[in-house]
């Protein structure tokens, strides 16, 4: 029998701003989209760490991320 002891999932998340939109509007909801994002993690005391904000020339952002999966004990993942 095995059981599982710890998990954790890396996740590259792309925050894309929205063609249809005002430049520097878009940027806003982009930022607004990924406090979003944070704030619904926070909420479900999802276990994460953010490795990296990467700012993107066109105004999006890409997140690497590290997040606790299915309420499993993340061990030494996230130190």
């Amino acid at each position: 029998m095995k059981r599982i002891q710890s998990a954790c999932l890396n996740q590259t998340i792309h925050f894309q701003m929205k063609e249809e939109m005002e430049h520097e509007l878009a940027v806003l909801e982009v930022r607004a989209e990924y406090e979003q994002y944070r704030k619904m993690l926070d909420k479900k005391r999802v276990k994460y760490q953010i490795v990296e904000e990467l700012p993107q020339p066109d105004g999006s952002l890409v997140i690497r991320i590290k997040k606790q999966y299915n309420n499993y004990d993340v061990g030494d993942y996230l130190s």
